[in-house]
């Protein structure tokens, strides 16, 4: 056991140099100078522009900027942003708690409504519960995030008035100081009456537009592992003994079902975080997504790559974590 969970950490070492390579040279790739970025079309100095790129160590040949930046990283410096000359790790934990409670939302939706109804559609197979729950999945799957964001917020926040259209909280009506980060707790510490309400009423859209695509994959996977385990010699047989089918399904199949789950749920982080720049985007969410995006625009070479080798460390944990899970609770491969 030990001697596996020691080869898995040793597996995600030689990922993380490959992010730190494809991140330094993808972050390159961007059209634009960061200089001319905060300068504008203002102009500037040539001894100034040639002194801010020395301080920013872009007049270095680009293997020592690329070696500066491992030295860097190895000491648990991401390095300060351009703009704001703030850390980029700190600027990172600032906003991460709203990428964080926005992902968490989206994930205990996909998770909540995707097991089910995988489950309903293995019980009920070649159904027209089934059918529908298979191709809501497809659809759900398919549809791009920008598009049903939009689609959601023309439906019920323009048309039906439901939910709020952006945002993170109505500051007009409520101020409190931030004290976890996540603005469900925090609204409930604050005592305010009605701001509780008013977070979930913000979280409502973004979570079911960041969750749908997890709900997709969840429900397809429940289905087809429970597919597996209901054909097994040991459900036939707990069948055969009378017992209900509630208790065949929750207790016998469900249960051994949910290993390959579990797998696919830690798999869907990456996808959350990934797609959490669109929505973020899209709602004006203040977290890390937007973050990055905005950092795009104002050519912030150290928040782009503080910010994207956190994410992607974060992820790595994340499978590492899940990874171990799967082989405490799976017996073939604890064993094997």
């Amino acid at each position: 056991m030990l001697k596996l969970i020691l080869r898995r950490v040793a597996l995600t070492l030689p990922t993380f140099v490959a992010l730190m390579f494809v991140t330094f040279v993808a972050v390159r790739l961007v059209p634009g100078d960061p200089i001319e970025a905060r300068t504008g079309e203002r102009g500037i100095d040539p001894e100034r522009l040639a002194a801010l790129r020395h301080e920013l160590g872009l007049d270095q040949p680009v293997w020592k900027q690329f070696l500066d930046y491992v030295y860097a990283l190895l000491h648990g410096d991401f390095g300060v942003s351009i703009v704001t000359k703030t850390p980029v790790l700190h600027e990172f934990l600032i906003l991460f708690p709203a990428t964080l409670e926005l992902a968490l939302c989206a994930l205990v939706f996909a998770v909540v409504l995707g097991v089910p109804a995988g489950v309903l559609a293995a019980v009920k197979r070649g159904s027209v519960l089934d059918h529908s729950v298979m191709a809501v999945a497809l659809a759900g799957y398919s549809m791009p995030i920008f598009w049903w964001g939009l689609l959601l917020i023309m439906f019920m926040s323009e048309y039906l008035g439901l939910t709020p259209v952006s945002g993170r909280m109505d500051l007009i009506n409520y101020y409190f100081e931030p004290v976890t980060g996540f603005m469900l707790i925090d609204s409930l510490l604050s005592g305010e009456d009605g701001a509780f309400s008013a977070a979930v009423a913000h979280l409502i859209l973004p979570t079911i537009v960041l969750g749908t695509i997890p709900l997709a994959v969840i429900a397809r996977m429940t289905r087809s592992s429970m597919l597996e385990v209901l054909g097994e010699d040991y459900v036939r047989t707990a069948r055969a003994k009378g017992l209900s089918p509630l208790r065949v399904v929750g207790l016998h199949a469900l249960r051994n079902a949910l290993i390959p789950v579990v797998t696919v749920v830690g798999l869907q982080t990456g996808t959350l975080l990934a797609g959490a720049v669109l929505t973020e985007t899209i709602f004006a969410w203040p977290g890390v997504g937007k973050w990055l995006i905005e950092s795009i625009s104002r050519r912030d070479y150290p928040a782009l790559q503080g910010g994207i080798m956190l994410i992607s460390a974060i992820v790595i944990l994340v499978n590492l974590i899940v990874d171990m899970l799967y082989v405490a609770i799976n017996p073939r491969i604890r064993h094997g």
